[in-house]
């Protein structure tokens, strides 16, 4: 029995995260271009490197990167080589939860902690999609897992694979891997069953594994000759510590994140506060069930604050409840850029621990506190489903009333299970536990499961995709981000899109004016009249023109770029559609200093590169906090001496041409 459900819960998770999974098509081009990169050069596998010319690196570790490389080289460079790994590394985070939350409530519990995983809405979008977060996920629950097994016996050798896990975490998505190491050090060294020296000596070896898994990239990096690899993207100075500590690190706490887009607070970083995770977009995606976790909590460690100090209930719930509470304390509280997705980070714990207290709560349903539990906890997801329903009351208003109802009749009926059972005989009283049983769970999973089933049936292409349900409480979006109407700018113009994205206008997108084109433009995730607000779209990447295309790959062969733009989600579209290197000319935003004028100008006059492709967009974007001004130099110099032509109607400039003037042909 247990066999068959583990795997109805795996062809299932494999089902959801999988079915029309090719209509995303590059998901998120950014790190797309950049897989293809991997696909192309060994060098730019390592590094992560945008382009397999090794100009500029992502904003990240590139852990991610490295499996879809290697999937693209098995596989060929498609949509499915790219997304089918981030699949299947939800599949195996649902497998290793299962196995975790097993090894203490058993197998129900199990089963149950990886259904809400898969039905989630914010995991069943990360997992059919191509940023790092889908990998972090797999490898924090991996060691959770591993954690677990070390404490069971007072593991060496299990607690430094958790701190390996740990340390390969960061290599997937730098400093947020490491939120969990307080939770995962201090109940080890509070509760493993072995004594203190040992413990210390544990827990420091383990700090050892994560160090040495994590920092021999770190160590590759900086140790490397600047000139003879790629620009660090997304650091000011091309130094991998500056990305570590500042863009993705502190600069996220503090908001201080030099070469960002958006002046103030920013349109990515509003609404932080304590209620962040209860709010707009970021509530419909993760806390279904997050007052369910937090009650599970209070419960559990009110049950076992008698026990020992090895009691293992107690270390797991302190586990997973470390792991949530800070971490999401972390992201209500962050000042920098933060996007909804980020929760994905939190599914794990909550589903841990709605899982832990149902099944322990359901095994002391004699006692009248677990009953209480039980059923405080269904009726508050019940209200809770209903609130964050009312936020999009278009969107299935059937689930609210039966939500609601079936969670009064589930809650009632676990407060009084022990009258309705006297009253009825053994096989009646068997049906009705099974129905309460199966009433509290659907009113657990209902709206979540509709929601995940709804994200799954949809594409989702850009940087920061959704999931639905739509929230549209107060105009907000991930708690708090603010968006214009039809004029295609965010926050009063700070980011000025056109048609074509970023930069360079009509790169294969929607037609100028329209706002946030791309192809999926008036759907979910969009700001088109269906899209009621959704930011999915933002930084989609279309194919370029075909007559673009074909110019870029006449003669590529001669040149190392075959064109250079600016930032890398311009670029993104022409790399991907010609198959040939692009130079994103400042990063992702545009912004980082690289290369220089004199560098670019150097790459020129060495015959390095064909075309410099832009119209008067390609100065760089508008509202960066600080950074670098190298695009806008490298803009007006290409412009003042070289003359532009029009391909497919997109304005270029052949840089092998010579030095002319800027007169405008077609």
């Amino acid at each position: 029995m247990e066999r068959a459900g583990l795997a109805i819960l795996l062809a299932g998770a494999a089902l959801l995260f999988l079915w029309n999974l090719g209509a995303s098509g590059w998901a998120n081009a950014y790190y797309s271009a950049a897989a293809q990169a991997g696909s192309q050069s060994w060098v730019a596998m390592l590094f992560g490197s945008f382009d397999a010319s090794n100009a500029i690196t992502v904003d990240k570790t590139p852990a991610s990167l490295w499996v879809m490389a290697l999937s693209a080289r098995i596989f060929g460079l498609n949509a499915w080589s790219i997304l089918v790994p981030q699949a299947l590394e939800g599949v195996a985070a649902v497998w290793l939860l299962y196995l975790t939350v097993r090894r203490r409530v058993g197998p129900m519990g199990g089963l149950l902690a990886g259904a809400i995983l898969a039905l989630t809405p914010v995991a069943t979008l990360m997992f059919r999609f191509n940023n790092p977060d889908a990998l972090l996920t797999l490898l924090l629950v991996a060691a959770m897992y591993a954690t677990v097994r070390a404490l069971d016996a007072a593991s060496t050798r299990w607690l430094v694979l958790a701190g390996a896990l740990v340390g390969f975490a960061f290599l997937a998505k730098m400093l947020q891997g490491f939120l969990v190491i307080p939770a995962f050090a201090s109940v080890y060294l509070i509760a493993a069953p072995t004594s203190p020296w040992r413990r210390i000596w544990q827990v420091g070896t383990a700090a050892l594994a994560v160090v040495v898994s994590a920092g021999w990239w770190v160590a590759l990096v900086t140790l490397w000759p600047a000139d003879a690899r790629p620009f660090i993207g997304g650091s000011q100075t091309n130094n991998i510590w500056d990305l570590i500590l500042g863009y993705n690190g502190f600069g996220r706490l503090t908001g201080d994140e030099i070469g960002r887009v958006g002046g103030g607070p920013g349109p990515f970083s509003e609404g932080a506060g304590w209620l962040r995770l209860f709010q707009g977009e970021l509530a419909s995606e993760v806390s279904w069930l997050l007052p369910a976790a937090l009650i599970a909590i209070l419960a559990l460690l009110w049950a076992t604050r008698r026990s020992p100090r090895t009691s293992q209930t107690r270390a797991h719930v302190l586990l997973w409840g470390g792991w949530l509470v800070l971490t999401g304390l972390v992201f209500s509280l962050m000042q920098g850029i933060f996007h909804s997705y980020y929760a994905v980070a939190l599914v794990p714990p909550i589903a841990a621990l709605v899982a832990m207290g149902a099944a322990l709560g359901w095994a002391n349903r004699d006692l009248p506190s677990a009953r209480l539990g039980m059923g405080v906890t269904v009726a508050v997801s019940a209200a809770w489903a209903a609130v964050l329903l009312s936020r999009s009351p278009s969107w299935n208003p059937w689930l609210t009333p039966l939500v609601l109802g079936v969670g009064a009749l589930a809650s009632l009926a676990i407060a009084f299970l022990p009258h309705l059972s006297a009253a009825a005989g053994p096989m009646s009283r068997r049906l009705l536990h099974r129905a309460t049983a199966i009433s509290a769970v659907a009113v657990l999973l209902a709206v979540p499961a509709v929601g995940s089933i709804a994200t799954a049936a949809e594409a989702h292409t850009g940087a920061i995709p959704t999931s639905q349900p739509v929230a549209r409480d107060g105009g907000t979006l991930g708690g708090g981000q603010r968006f214009a109407g039809p004029g295609g700018t965010i926050n009063g113009g700070v980011f000025p899109f056109r048609g074509g994205g970023f930069g360079a206008p009509g790169l294969g997108q929607a037609p100028v004016g329209r706002p946030f084109g791309g192809p999926f433009a008036g759907g979910r995730g969009n700001l088109g009249p269906a899209g009621g607000g959704g930011i999915g779209g933002l930084l989609d990447t279309g194919q370029a023109n075909p007559e673009l295309v074909a110019a870029l790959k006449a003669n590529a062969s001669a040149y190392r770029w075959v064109a250079a733009t600016t930032g890398s989600n311009n670029a993104a579209g022409l790399q991907l559609s010609s198959g040939k290197p692009v130079m994103a000319i400042g990063g992702f935003n545009g912004s980082d200093p690289s290369p220089t004028l004199a560098e670019f100008q150097a790459y020129v006059a060495r015959g390095q590169i064909h075309y410099y492709v832009g119209g008067s967009d390609a100065a760089g974007f508008r509202g960066t906090v600080g950074g670098s001004n190298s695009a806008a130099d490298i803009y007006a110099w290409v412009e003042a001496n070289f003359r532009s032509s029009t391909i497919g109607g997109v304005t270029v400039y052949d840089l092998t041409a010579g030095l002319g003037s800027s007169t405008s042909a077609s």
